[in-house]
């Protein structure tokens, strides 16, 4: 059992060095105080803001300064890369005909970091 999260929660990527906070369009249309989101809240800079500076060197800007530094690691924007919905969510609670996204999901950049919430904003709900 977790909490459906909503516009407002803090996420943290394993790569990044600044949190950051979920963005979600009111486009459900669920009735709550805060937009509620689900698992297809997944969008780049839309739904997920960067996270201040990456330093992985997976991600291609972090690897070229890092080149051009002489191999010393050298972090860049954090602009974060997600392809593919957020998981598990919660398939029993449905958010926009889509499982809800609940405090326990992760989602995965294409450059290895993990996002996952610390904060599930506020306005959320309890989720089975």
């Amino acid at each position: 059992m977790g909490l459906c999260v909503c516009t407002g929660a803090s996420m943290t990527c394993s790569f990044g060095a600044a949190p950051s906070t979920l963005n979600v369009l009111p486009t459900n249309r669920v009735v709550t105080s805060t937009p509620l989101a689900n698992i297809m809240d997944n969008i780049p800079i839309v739904n997920i803001p960067p996270f201040g500076m990456c330093n992985t060197p997976s991600n291609p800007m972090v690897a070229a300064a890092t080149a051009a530094a002489q191999g010393v690691l050298t972090p860049q924007p954090c602009i974060p890369v997600t392809v593919a919905p957020w998981v598990p969510g919660s398939p029993q609670v449905l958010i926009g005909n889509m499982p809800a996204l609940n405090n326990d999901s992760k989602l995965m950049c294409s450059y290895g970091g993990v996002i996952q919430f610390s904060a599930p904003g506020q306005g959320t709900i309890q989720v089975p």
